[in-house]
């Protein structure tokens, strides 16, 4: 297992959020059934299914460009994005390192349709416990805010196959907690989560399915 460096956390905390009316102020079973259709709602929406409006504004591009920094991302090199939503991140990287080739994948077919113009060409509609490419195929691989929407069983085959699919340099971002005030206010606040574990359980688990690659969190402080 890698190490934990963080790239997002400050562009995470930036956001405000009232966890009590998430939960006092909506239905949340059904917000989340809706959320989990992965289709308008979810991304452009009304907040309480989701992002509430999810549009490119440029906000990737400094993450993009510190995380080419820290892996020593070059022209030429292949990325992965899994979880790639609207494909921001992707074409970010484009930006911060002209040349790298670029591939993403989505459970959401909507997500994927409202990509951005630059990168939909290399976006796929999918599911992270089965990556179409071969072993070793990408130099780098990424997945941020993406497995742990999926189940444990399921998790653990998205792990593997982040490992089987990329080569040395892999970054794994989840949501997490500390604290039980910060467990807390994610358990108010997600709507897709089906693993939810704190920071000393994922390392567990990385650790136990062999995942060499680093890792992130971000907390609802």
């Amino acid at each position: 297992m890698g190490e934990n460096v963080d790239f997002v956390q400050k562009l995470h905390s930036s956001t405000k959020r009232d966890y009590v009316a998430r939960v006092v102020e909506n239905p949340k079973a059904e917000c989340a059934r809706v959320a989990k259709q992965w289709g308008y709602d979810y991304w452009d929406g009304d907040r309480k299914y989701g992002y509430g409006g999810y549009h490119y504004d440029g906000r990737w591009l400094s993450i993009a460009q510190d995380m080419a920094r820290h892996y020593e991302i070059k022209p030429g090199d292949k990325i992965l994005d899994v979880g790639c939503g609207k494909g921001y991140l992707l074409h970010e990287f484009t930006v911060a390192v002209p040349g790298v080739e670029v591939a993403g994948l989505d459970i959401s077919e909507y997500g994927i349709k409202d990509a951005k113009e630059e990168v939909k060409p290399f976006l796929r509609v999918g599911n992270a416990t089965s990556l179409p490419w071969a072993d070793n195929t990408f130099d780098f691989v990424v997945s941020f805010a993406t497995l742990h929407n999926l189940s444990i069983g399921d998790l653990k085959k998205g792990v593997q196959e982040i490992e089987r699919v990329g080569k040395e340099k892999k970054h794994i971002m989840l949501e997490s907690w500390r604290t039980e005030e910060e467990k807390a206010n994610l358990l108010y606040w997600q709507l897709t989560c089906e693993s939810l574990h704190s920071v000393e359980g994922w390392k567990w688990l990385y650790d136990e399915w062999g995942y060499t690659g680093d890792y992130s969190f971000i907390f609802f402080e």
